[in-house]
């Protein structure tokens, strides 16, 4: 039978353009932040550390063993976990999976990443690294360009429009002004993103997230250590992570993402739920497009009703499946290594009842879906109070 395992400590930086310290200065005001939401744990009970990031944008090799030291963990383990995007939504998998084995019981899990150490040019040239290297990418294939392809395939498809798209966004720009810790803190018109540069059509500049400096840590411990460290503690009761083919020739539609409706049967299994269920979801919403097929890949409508469903309202704070309701990547920016830290911070603090002035009433329930790359990686890890 598996153990309980609870997020007793959440920490976040705000995300930035460019942050201006290191990388291990930016790992330790996440960390810290974690510890003092723990209230008096310190550094001599954590078991084990895992740092997450996307190694080809960071110019320090081996940055486990860095942040490790920095941080006053030796000489206690630590790992790397990368899945790109993903990454620190693996890290908290492999948490879990440290403490329900016994072999950890509490964990730290740290995630980062700093972009503005690279030009734009450099920072194109490692995203090109996230499609099959041999037969995509010498073609120029990026992150745009893939999800634009996603786009134009769900409005053939199903005749969602640019500006059901657009509304992602504006819902991204409300609640991104009321948390501090974004990047970008303005609301939008669905004009204005009409109106936006074209990056890759139909995506315009404000249908696209941007890259970002920043860090966020999560601390995990098992029900007895949890109950000693927090009166609040947040338990994990499903987990699902799949896998798609890195080359998009091979898949068998690009309307949607298989690895993420995979991993969301599995973590729905697991805790015994239903998409009906959930109460507050954070989805990754790198581009608006994203959303719309996330709110179809994780049950919350009908296959193809995606834009339908932001057309609705429903998926903003009084609706029936709020998401994103701290701006999402689209606002918050995505720092690759610390964003599914980012929105499991966010639902923590849902769940706990201190999400302010986006809190959802009687929330109990939260999913986060973080997908690594162009939908290589899916991750979905359903929470309760």
């Amino acid at each position: 039978m598996s153990k309980k395992v609870a997020v007793v400590g959440v920490g976040q930086t705000a995300f930035t353009r460019s942050c201006g310290i290191s990388i291990r200065e930016h790992c330790f005001e996440a960390f810290k932040e974690a510890l003092e939401d723990c209230g008096n744990l310190s550094t001599k009970d954590i078991d084990a550390s895992i740092v997450c990031s996307a190694p080809e944008y960071d110019k320090q090799r081996t940055p486990a063993g860095l942040i490790t030291e920095y941080l006053d963990l030796n000489p206690k383990p630590t790992f790397l976990a990368e899945a790109i995007c993903a990454s620190s939504s693996v890290g908290t998998r492999i948490a879990w999976a440290f403490i329900n084995s016994g072999l950890h019981r509490v964990v730290a899990i740290i995630g980062f990443q700093k972009m503005s150490e690279l030009t734009s040019a450099e920072s194109q040239e490692r995203m090109l690294r996230g499609a099959d290297i041999m037969w995509e990418s010498p073609f120029g294939s990026m992150m745009p360009a893939y999800y634009a392809m996603f786009a134009r395939a769900h409005m053939h498809q199903y005749g969602t429009t640019e500006e059901q798209m657009a509304q992602v966004k504006v819902k991204s720009g409300e609640y991104s002004v009321m948390n501090p810790k974004a990047m970008f803190r303005k609301e939008v018109t669905v004009e204005n993103v009409l109106k936006s540069r074209v990056i890759t059509s139909p995506l315009k500049l404000l249908d696209c997230c941007a890259n970002a400096d920043g860090a966020s840590c999560l601390i995990l411990a098992d029900e007895d250590e949890a109950k000693k460290i927090t009166d609040t503690p947040v338990w994990i009761s499903g987990l699902g992570l799949a896998s798609a083919s890195i080359s998009i020739g091979s898949r068998k539609t690009v309307a949607s993402l298989s690895c993420a409706f995979e991993a969301a049967n599995q973590a729905y299994q697991m805790a015994d739920l239903k998409p009906k269920d959930i109460d507050v979801a954070e989805v990754h919403d790198c581009f608006t497009i994203a959303e719309i097929m996330a709110y179809e890949d994780l049950g919350f409508c009908k296959r193809g009703e995606g834009g339908k469903l932001i057309d609705s309202g429903e998926t903003y704070v009084g609706g029936r499946i709020p998401v994103n309701v701290d701006g999402g990547l689209l606002s918050k920016g995505h720092p690759i290594g610390a964003t599914g830290g980012s929105q499991i911070r966010t639902m923590v603090l849902q769940l706990r009842g201190d999400a302010g002035k986006t809190q959802v009433e009687r929330a109990e329930t939260g999913l986060v879906h973080n997908i690594g790359g162009i939908g290589v990686y899916g991750s979905v890890i359903i929470f309760r109070r």
